[in-house]
């Protein structure tokens, strides 16, 4: 026997074996539950029968029956709550096949080259990950027939046979890798639908997901008193159950991903290595976009709608100035993965709005406040707008601490100047204190403004009230009719449980503080010196200053703030011939 079929056996059979040992946990609780209606039934018959009869036969009928009841009652509550708990299912664009035909036909083509069933549907997800999941559960079935007008299936049963799991797709993959690669890629995937089509496995993953939903039903808030005790129970037993069974189930796992690897090597082996290759960059540039690109559009209310597309622009680009990806850049010659797909701008456009609905809770619509933006239009919509609205707030927060406009002599300029925030945080703290508001104590960060100045942690403690005022009165605002209802049971439709991953953890004040100064002074570029706003596929929001980006604009905010120096960047303004006394343009 070849080594690879060697392994393969060894990962089938163990994994097999590891699902029969989850199914005996669940015929063991099963047993426990029995057992006192089984003593029941003895002593009852036993009793009809004159065979146990006398006073301590009689105590024991009337204690071990309502017993046996009670028991069953409990078991049959826990059993209800298992079965009718809706297993979790991963956010995920679902692909019809009108809409990528090739796809379909690649990917079941490369099931029949491995010897297994092919997945029942594609799904993308926004991440650099490609898995099979399980959707057989009722809860995740489509409507029947006459709810949705679909005459097409008239006369059939309503209840499906059992059906081959979804293969999602991580998107980036289809734009950045090249069509054999993304086959290579998923060979390994698509062979896992095999060890998934035993009933063994099957039977032990629909228990172990269905005490996992369980768990979760019985975690939600938001309910009464004795809704909570009697779910607490049903917790415990699902726990108990959960821990009973934990290791078999890792380890039945990790046998079905050892047979799918090994079924998979006979297929696109030399060309998975490479694939694996292109999987780390994806991954970096995909976090990078997410990070640097997507993440301020988030915040300003608008979402990029060609994510996908952006990715490949920003792998190209590091390709350009890293020698060490440099032979990447070579593939795009090749057919991309993206061209298996009908309407490539479409599904671009629905996996961005979903990946801004995970990774910052942005409606599940469009709107007024929440609209899309193309890169074309990023510069001018996204990065102008938050520097200009950045700069306002700063001097928001200077006119609440009373701080005089910067003019030379008695005449004060007609607006807003760069010139009076770099008075500010290099003059004497001798000015009087303004009026604070409770609203306004937060608990500074010790660490994070032990290094800048009075005036730069005053300042800093204000903007992140601000922001965190600003905030607040976004999320009171209901997002839709169930904005005072109780918890979806699908995060995705609940508001209050998003954003899912979070990208970052919240800004401190000294980042807030130099983003606000570094965009006032790219207001003061773009108002005196004719600067202009630029996206880079791997830093974000750029200012061009004579059609080079100004990189080294960052220490001199630092400097700043940190020593209150203002020499390195009135230096930096005087070789740019920016002016920081003129007065610029506000959102």
């Amino acid at each position: 026997m070849s080594m690879s079929g060697a392994g393969r056996e060894q990962g089938a059979p163990g994994a097999r074996a590891r699902a029969l040992a989850v199914l005996r946990v669940r015929s063991r609780a099963l047993a426990v539950a029995l057992l006192p209606a089984a003593a029941a039934v003895i002593l009852l018959v036993g009793g009809s029968t004159g065979h146990l009869t006398g006073p301590g036969w009689d105590l024991a009928r009337r204690i071990v029956t309502p017993l046996a009841v009670l028991v069953l009652l409990l078991a049959a509550g826990v059993a209800l709550v298992v079965a009718r708990a809706r297993p979790a299912v991963s956010p995920t664009v679902p692909i019809a096949e009108e809409a990528a035909p090739d796809l379909y036909r690649m990917v079941r083509d490369l099931a029949d080259r491995l010897g297994v069933p092919a997945p029942s549907a594609i799904a993308l997800t926004p991440d650099c990950d490609s898995w099979l999941e399980d959707r057989t559960h009722p809860a995740h079935a489509p409507p029947p027939p006459e709810d949705h007008g679909d005459v097409a299936h008239a006369g059939r049963p309503s209840r499906r046979s059992p059906a081959a799991p979804v293969l999602v797709i991580g998107s980036p993959f289809l734009w950045w890798m090249r069509v054999a690669e993304l086959r290579a890629l998923l060979a390994p995937v698509v062979a896992g639908t095999g060890p998934s089509a035993h009933p063994d496995i099957a039977a032990a993953r629909r228990f172990v997901r269905g005490l996992d939903a369980a768990v979760a039903v019985t975690s939600a808030p938001d309910r009464g008193p004795v809704s909570r005790a009697v779910l607490a129970g049903v917790g415990w037993v699902a726990r108990l159950l959960l821990h009973g069974s934990r290791v078999h189930a890792a380890e039945m796992e990790r046998g079905v991903a050892a047979a799918a690897a090994e079924r998979a090597k006979a297929v696109d082996y030399g060309l998975r290595i490479v694939a694996q290759e292109q999987v780390g960059l994806a991954y970096a540039g995909w976090d990078r976009l997410l990070t640097r690109v997507a993440l301020p559009a988030w915040r300003m209310g608008r979402w990029p709608a060609r994510l996908n597309a952006g990715v490949v622009a920003a792998l190209t680009e590091l390709s350009r100035r890293d020698r060490l990806a440099e032979g990447f850049a070579s593939r795009l010659g090749e057919r991309p993965a993206c061209d298996l797909l009908e309407e490539p701008g479409a599904v671009d456009e629905a996996t961005s709005l979903l990946a801004a609905r995970l990774f910052h809770g942005g409606p599940a619509e469009t709107g007024p406040d929440w609209s899309p933006v193309h890169w074309g239009d990023y510069p001018e919509e996204v990065v102008d707008r938050k520097w200009r609205t950045d700069a306002a707030r700063l001097h928001r927060i200077l006119d609440a601490l009373r701080v005089p406009p910067a003019g030379e002599g008695t005449q004060a300029p007609d607006g807003p100047t760069l010139a009076r925030v770099l008075t500010h945080l290099t003059s004497a703290p001798d000015l009087p204190p303004a009026p604070v508001s409770a609203a306004d104590v937060l608990a500074p960060d010790e660490d994070d403004l032990a290094a800048g100045t009075d005036h730069s942690a005053a300042l800093a403690a204000r903007l992140t009230a601000e922001l965190a005022r600003e905030e607040a009165a976004a999320a009171a605002v209901p997002a839709g009719p169930q904005g005072a209802g109780a918890p979806d049971p699908d995060p995705l439709r609940d508001d209050r449980a998003l954003p899912l991953f979070p990208l970052q953890p919240p800004r401190t004040g000294r980042e807030l503080l130099a983003d606000h100064i570094t965009a006032m002074v790219c207001c003061a570029a773009m108002d005196t010196v004719g600067a202009a706003p630029c996206l880079d596929w791997l830093d974000g929001p750029t200012l061009l200053v004579g059609g080079a980006r100004a990189t080294d604009l960052p220490p001199q905010v630092l400097t700043l703030i940190e020593d209150g120096d203002p020499s390195g960047l009135r230096d930096w303004l005087t070789r740019q011939g920016i002016r920081p006394e003129k007065p610029v343009r506000l959102a």
